[in-house]
């Protein structure tokens, strides 16, 4: 049962439009004022709020303010209520954030009818999109449905790169968001003394590029370099711009397709602060061989050069090298060539967790 919010400060109003929704199967919450209003929401957790907008406490604005400004209930749609109906005020509460809005006195019909919409189009945005060009186009294509996304489902096409090309620099000019259809992406930065230091490894379903667009300094803060033959769909900095600032629930749909691409980030500065080499090089060989695996039933090896496996890591070829012939002689791991496969996950895990067997 879908749960709505009702902030209305006129009692008649407001018991009127709550038993209407009951009526029409919804869980009803009710708030008499603005500011037991973003409590309310906060704590009852709506799929869709109705606001009223001049109100004691905290008018509807200021309600809308505050709620958008909570990640937890920043993607909840919001519409306004107000018997105004002067363009001014209608401009202002979309322009803040607000999905849709009412004129009082409304029909029966009008305020079930666009609660319905409303849902409907929230529930689009919170689907989980396969992370492969056909998911990506049917992201852009849904999205479109919107008047001022409708140019974002022209087709996009694939670029080839061969292994060793590099596909921007540090220091370029930011201007379009890549997506890896397939093949194999490192990120890296270089050092004062010269040394290359690799960020990150991507492949399938993965972006590149997002925060130097999203950036103020306008250029990539790194650089990508193929490691493995790949196909590209480049996304201009206008589309991507427009997707994530024109609609809100575009952007809460399009950040969490970019959110484990950040909380990989983290986990592996983290992983440099405060873990030992051996744990580190452990979690790393894991993650690799997770994502390697991942749609495959047969275990396939790690296929990553001890050059970059070493500068993902943040440690000297050498020390890699010692540390991966350790854990070979303790038959955790087999290396033939580039090729490294996991031979007792469970013991590596261990060893990933504290650093001994």
């Amino acid at each position: 049962m879908k749960k709505i919010l009702v902030i209305e400060d006129n009692l008649g109003v407001r018991e009127t439009t709550a038993d209407l929704l009951e009526l029409a199967n919804y869980r009803v919450a009710t708030a008499e004022n603005g500011k037991i209003g973003v409590e309310k929401a906060r704590q009852f957790e709506p799929d869709i709020i109705i606001c009223d907008i001049m109100m004691p406490e905290l008018d509807g604005y200021g309600v809308l303010y505050f709620l958008s400004k909570d990640a937890k209930t920043a993607s909840i749609p919001f519409i306004f209520m107000t018997a105004k109906s002067e363009k001014s005020d209608v401009r202002k509460g979309m322009n803040m954030g607000a999905d849709d809005y009412l004129t009082k006195p409304f029909e029966e019909m009008e305020l079930l009818d666009i609660i319905e919409t409303r849902l409907k189009k929230n529930d689009l945005f919170k689907e989980e999109f396969t992370k492969d060009l056909k998911g990506i186009k049917t992201f852009f294509s849904d999205t479109s449905s919107f008047e001022e996304l409708k140019n974002l489902s022209k087709d996009r096409k694939l670029i080839k790169y061969r292994k060793k090309m590099d596909i921007y620099m540090e220091g370029d000019l930011a201007y379009k968001l890549y997506f890896i259809q397939s093949g194999k992406v490192k990120t890296c930065k270089m050092a004062d003394s010269g040394k290359e230091f690799i960020t990150g490894m991507f492949g399938l379903g993965d972006f590149l590029g997002a925060m130097s667009l999203l950036g103020e300094s306008g250029v990539y803060g790194e650089s990508a370099i193929v490691t493995e033959d790949a196909e590209i769909c480049a996304i201009s900095k206008d589309d991507f711009t427009k997707l994530i600032f024109s609609n809100k629930m575009v952007s809460n749909a399009f950040i969490k397709l970019l959110s484990d691409n950040l909380v990989e980030r983290e986990d592996q500065l983290m992983r440099l602060a405060y873990c030992s080499v051996r744990q580190r090089i452990a979690k790393k060989l894991i993650e690799l061989s997770s994502k390697t695996n991942l749609n495959n039933d047969a275990l396939k090896g790690i296929n990553v050069t001890r050059e970059d496996l070493a500068g993902l890591i943040g440690v000297a070829k050498e020390t890699l090298c010692r540390t991966l012939s350790q854990l070979k002689d303790d038959r955790l791991i087999l290396m033939e060539k580039r090729n490294i496969t996991i031979l007792d996950k469970i013991q590596l895990t261990r060893v990933a967790d504290s650093g001994y067997l």
